[in-house]
């Protein structure tokens, strides 16, 4: 190979390899040009916000993406308040005067029968009179209202006649006088100047007292008047809850204390929330614990005398069970010492023949019958009345 022919194979291959050099220097500047910047770890550049979007948020699915996730909604917790107990609407004073002598005429049948049967005899000898005494003392009508409704009767049926419908007729309006219904049997419990009536409700544990108390109020509800409860025998516990238990059922607010705390507190509580709440009437129930004389007066001389340091006393009302006979009796003298018993509930009448201790106890005291209890149910207290007592007697 000559000299000139050495010359141009040099260069030939010389500009075969400056192109293969040059087309890699373009390519290997052009991948630095699209190699991502290094982030600087000196100062942190925030992306940029965007722009807020007017568009509204959709439930589309784009595909090829996950569908979202909803959360999952929290149910409130429902509350199911207790149903408020249903109150009872007490009977009417009509309806129970109606229930007074159908009750009394059932159980006191046999001394109204047993008076006309023996008056309604041919012949009214001294043995006739004397069985007629015997019935009347065994009904506990007392020894001188007997003697003075036999007297009566022998002077009647001798100048009127003792034919059947005479001597009932006669029979009845003697024992109307004997009963007596010219005596004011309405009960005292409106105060004046707004405060409101107080009645005070008295007797010895087992008379029914607490029960009498409860049962009152059921009548003065059904008179659509506002009631206050006060539960003075804070010495039995079981009184206590009878008596509220008998306001839970009628919607009256019972006033309460603990177990054993003093009853005149319990009591002077009762008449301020009477004041507070302008009640019409506060019906204190007041214990019955009969151990002492002493011990019994100073308890309810206590009472009373503290409520009326806000209200006066407009009733005091003592509860006897009128089939305890002389033992009522004895109790309802020591009461009338006591405190001024202004009327009488007798309860447990209907079950007996001693129907008679109406009279015994009013001429005793001299003071009225104003309520009896005819039955164990919840509105078996009635107004007392000498007619219908009367009618029911004699059937």
């Amino acid at each position: 190979m000559s000299g000139v022919e050495l010359i141009v194979l040099i260069a030939v291959l010389a500009v075969l390899l400056l192109g293969v050099l040059g087309v890699g220097l373009v390519t290997s500047s052009r991948r630095r040009k699209q190699a991502p910047r290094q982030a600087s770890t000196d100062v942190a550049t925030p992306p940029p916000t965007p722009a807020p979007s007017t568009e509204q948020p959709t439930d589309e699915v784009v595909e090829g993406e996950a569908p979202p996730v909803a959360e999952p909604e929290v149910a409130e917790p429902e509350v199911i308040e207790p149903p408020a107990p249903a109150l009872e609407k007490p009977e009417g004073t009509a309806s129970r005067l109606v229930r007074l002598r159908q009750r009394l005429a059932g159980s006191q049948s046999g001394l109204g029968r047993g008076l006309l049967a023996l008056l309604s005899r041919e012949r009214l000898d001294e043995d006739t009179w004397e069985d007629i005494e015997d019935t009347l003392l065994t009904a506990d009508v007392g020894v001188a209202p007997t003697q003075e409704l036999v007297e009566q009767l022998r002077t009647r049926l001798r100048v009127e006649g003792s034919a059947a419908g005479d001597a009932q007729q006669v029979l009845r309006e003697e024992l109307v006088k004997l009963v007596d219904p010219t005596m004011d049997r309405r009960l005292q419990i409106s105060g004046a100047d707004g405060a409101p009536g107080v009645v005070l409700v008295v007797g010895v544990n087992g008379a029914g007292k607490t029960t009498t108390v409860g049962k009152i109020a059921r009548i003065l509800v059904a008179e659509d008047r506002s009631i206050v409860l006060g539960a003075a025998d804070t010495f039995r516990a079981a009184a206590v809850e009878q008596l509220a238990t008998w306001g839970e059922r009628v919607g009256v607010d019972v006033v309460r204390g603990p177990e054993g705390s003093d009853p005149a507190s319990v009591a002077f509580d009762a008449v301020k929330e009477g004041l507070d709440t302008q009640a019409d009437t506060v019906v204190v129930d007041t214990a019955g614990r009969l151990q002492n004389k002493a011990g019994l007066m100073d308890e309810l001389g206590k009472v009373k005398r503290v409520i009326e340091k806000q209200a006066p006393v407009t009733e005091v009302l003592l509860v006897l069970d009128a089939t305890t006979g002389q033992n009522g009796l004895i109790q309802a003298r020591v009461f009338s010492e006591i405190v001024d018993v202004t009327g009488i509930v007798l309860t447990k009448l209907d079950g007996s023949a001693k129907g008679g201790i109406v009279v015994q106890v009013q001429r005793e005291l001299g003071v009225p019958v104003k309520l009896v209890g005819i039955g164990e149910g919840p509105d078996d207290l009635a107004p007392f009345s000498a007619e219908a007592f009367v009618d029911a007697l004699l059937g």
